[in-house]
């Protein structure tokens, strides 16, 4: 434990980010890093407490009373050392996971956590600035070659850690950039793309080799993999956006949220997107509907664009401003919660039905016709939706963005083709079938074919995707070889 009375002694300080007026006009990071001195103090509030709660919110394990009191007793190359030994990626999470570990943190039953997120960033970005991180290469080959699909968080995690087995690893990514939701679906503000470009660099020279333009399952028949590879795993994304089946959805100007990230990700990054093809909100009235971090990903694209007015709509109750801890700690709060995108402008709305959707002589969207809706409980103890009377109205829309989550992965090509020529089972919510225990962890039920990530639990956090990558890793080693030295 680094100073018993830390937590006395040191306010929570956290990161600052720059005004919202000078940050709406590009596209790079605008969180402003504390000096190492401030992050020490922070690693100092740290209790080390005897049961440390924000294990159990940390999906990958990280050990965090550990490398705060490293941070504080000032040794930052042995934090990094104890960082990576639980995340391969410390430098995405540090940046956009929403830290279910300060959730659980003590310190937060009086809502001051540590501020481990940023300790956690600020350690790997430090060992990338002084050279520490290295390629780990490693000292003998096992002959065994290893086919990874998708190269999200959970397809690289689960290739390095493959890599540095020993196995040849060979990672396809449909897309013309690695990266998956990384690259093209987390704006550049949120994520610099150079963080995925250094982590290749290291990963190239540890064995792994990229396939850019490769879309297994069309481009490349998934029995090629079979064929040619020892072990394939499948750790692609859950991309099959839901939809909202009402009248007037055929109009133009209605798009899922992705396309519209995705298109805008490659301007900035240089890629050529025509005219025709690009999805703009600028002078418009962009109505958003979802709440979630997707949604709040399309207000700050927006905002960047110079959109006229930007709407978010929300089906369920507004959550409470504060949670109750005796209730919800260490478990993650329904609270409400603003996103810094949400901060740049933008107004939300709750309990917002969508009936219609408006259009002009042109065949173009127009506006959206709502309900507002109330939610009880039944008798059976449900949440129903129930409409409030008389409360139907109509929001202007030139722009409207779907961002209502993803229900499944795309079934056309690659799962299709698994389906029905190895008989590829999958779960009743449309995922690749698979478990995360015992000798058949992360096996599909074809033989020699893995699943890891969002294809198999689900759309889920970048941070879970990291988790199952190394777990996943680890139970194709123990396969392959019999036994298998990979952290779990």
């Amino acid at each position: 434990m680094g100073k018993p009375t830390g937590f006395i002694e040191f306010d929570r300080r956290d990161r600052r980010y720059q005004p919202a007026a000078d940050r709406v006009v590009h596209y790079n990071e605008f969180v402003i890093p504390m000096a190492d001195r401030e992050v020490s103090e922070q690693g100092a509030r740290c209790m080390d407490c005897g049961i440390p709660f924000c294990h159990q919110g940390c999906p990958v394990d990280n050990l965090i009373p550990d490398w705060n009191d490293l941070v504080y007793r000032d040794d930052w190359q042995a934090a990094i050392d104890v960082l990576h030994s639980t995340n391969n990626f410390p430098e995405f999470t540090g940046r956009i996971c929403p830290a279910p570990c300060e959730a659980a943190c003590t310190l937060n039953l009086n809502d001051t956590p540590v501020a481990i997120k940023t300790i956690e960033c600020a350690i790997v970005d430090k060992a990338w600035q002084e050279g520490w991180i290295k390629p780990l290469v490693p000292e003998r080959r096992t002959g065994k070659r290893v086919a990874v699909v998708g190269s999200g968080p959970a397809g690289l995690a689960t290739a390095q850690q493959l890599a540095r087995a020993g196995h040849q690893v060979h990672l396809f990514e449909k897309a013309d950039r690695i990266g998956g939701l990384l690259r093209y679906g987390i704006p550049d503000f949120k994520l610099s793309k150079s963080l995925i470009d250094r982590r290749m660099a290291q990963m190239r020279t540890e064995g792994v080799e990229f396939h850019t333009n490769a879309h297994i399952g069309v481009d490349i028949p998934v029995e090629r993999l079979r064929e040619e590879y020892d072990a394939v795993v499948l750790a692609g994304g859950s991309e099959k956006p839901r939809d909202l089946e009402v009248p007037g959805r055929e109009l133009s100007g209605i798009h899922f949220a992705m396309d519209f990230l995705t298109r805008n990700s490659k301007r900035v990054q240089g890629s050529y997107v025509p005219e025709d093809d690009f999805i703009s909100a600028h002078g418009k009235h962009v109505v958003v509907i979802g709440g979630g971090d997707t949604g709040s990903d399309c207000i700050g694209t927006s905002n960047r664009h110079g959109a006229k007015s930007v709407t978010q709509i929300e089906i369920l109750d507004k959550p409470p401003e504060k949670e109750d801890k005796g209730l919800t700690w260490p478990d993650w709060p329904n609270r409400l919660r603003t996103s810094s995108s949400q901060e740049e402008g933008c107004e939300r709305l709750w309990n917002v039905a969508s009936k219609a959707f408006v259009g002009d002589e042109n065949g173009r969207v127009k506006g959206l016709s709502f309900e507002l809706v109330r939610w009880e409980r039944t008798d059976g103890g449900r949440w129903q939706m129930q409409p409030v009377p008389e409360s139907v109205g109509e929001l202007k829309a030139d722009l409207v963005l779907l961002a209502m989550g993803f229900v499944h992965p795309v079934h056309e090509g690659m799962i299709d083709e698994l389906r029905e020529n190895a008989g590829l089972a999958m779960d009743p919510r449309g995922n690749i079938k698979g478990t995360t225990d015992g000798p058949a962890a992360y096996h599909t039920s074809v033989d020699g074919v893995f699943c890891a990530g969002d294809m198999r639990r689900g759309q889920s956090l970048v941070v879970w995707a990291i988790r199952e990558g190394r777990q996943c890793a680890r139970a194709v080693d123990e396969w392959l070889m019999g036994r298998s030295d990979l952290a779990r």
